[in-house]
């Protein structure tokens, strides 16, 4: 199982300069990938915003949005721009989206919240036929630059429905949990494998997970501040801060636990943004 560590990009406050070193340390400490979240109706930085400006500082590590709200964006413009990462980055991104489930994110961008769904699903062929060169309704030229792989950027698709579990044989090159534990992946990642071995697609479905983390003397407060915040009011905030890993131990743990859910890849994401948390988790978990 690898290990990834996301960006800070949603921690209220951290600066430009430190997203910027925080990308480079990570790849230096020998994280396999760099990881965002990401909401619309919050001060967080932009997903593809920060994964280029990571791509730029970097040369290895994978840039993965973990995930990006796919059904707030119009599909061409999110197949351009991601097409393009995909390029800027010598084909090290992977975009990992989900249909979202807070309808603020919806309003604030003027999409539809109960059509979600829907629009998804003709999105997701849209932004193939764009990749694919295919002019789309409006002009007879392509609009995108052609993606690395096969003339399609690499989807990883979130969500527990079995739509998503369609999505993701049809679309995805694996699936991916969101927060929860390991228990929560283990019989997601057997239906996804399932569906796959049951459609034909070749090879296995890459299975990713993340767990928040904070480290130090303010992880106690500020990790729970942090998720309170992010969170809200969503029932799921209580549970991700009992399980949140907050020392050395606590996060080997968290890797073994994970290691037997058929996770492949996992991430580690932050919710305190200063530099100390990536050596203190790489000490942790990579050494």
């Amino acid at each position: 199982m690898q290990i990834a560590i996301g960006l800070p990009n949603p921690v209220p406050g951290v600066s430009g300069a430190t997203m910027l070193a925080w990308a480079r340390q990570a790849e230096a400490r020998g994280f396999a990938a760099l990881t965002t979240i990401g909401r619309v109706a919050y001060p967080n930085y932009d997903s593809l915003i920060a994964l280029a400006a990571a791509a730029g500082a970097t040369q290895r590590v994978e840039l993965i949005t973990d995930v990006l709200l796919g059904p707030t964006r119009d599909p061409v413009l999110l197949a351009k721009e991601a097409a393009s990462l995909d390029q800027l980055s010598g084909g090290r991104f992977i975009l990992g989206v989900g249909v979202g489930g807070r309808e603020d994110d919806f309003t604030v961008t003027h999409q539809g919240f109960h059509d979600r769904g829907k629009r998804w699903d003709a999105a997701l062929a849209l932004m193939h036929r764009v990749w694919a060169g295919d002019p789309p309704p409006g002009t007879d030229k392509p609009i995108s630059p052609t993606p690395v792989h096969n003339q399609r950027v690499p989807l990883l698709i979130g969500g527990q429905s079995e739509a998503a579990v369609e999505r993701t044989v049809r679309w995805g090159i694996g699936w991916t949990s969101g927060g929860g534990g390991p228990d929560r992946v283990a019989p997601m990642a057997q239906r996804i494998h399932a569906a796959w071995q049951t459609a034909g697609r070749e090879g296995s479905p890459r299975i990713v997970a993340l767990c928040y983390f904070a480290l130090g003397p303010h992880a106690e407060d500020g990790g729970a501040t942090y998720i309170r915040d992010y969170y809200g009011a969503a029932p799921w905030a209580g549970a991700l801060i009992a399980g949140m890993p907050r020392d050395a131990a606590a996060l080997r743990a968290t890797v073994r636990a994970f290691a037997g859910s058929g996770t492949d890849l996992l991430t580690f994401v932050p919710t305190l943004g200063t530099l100390d948390q990536v050596d203190g988790l790489a000490d942790a978990v990579l050494t």
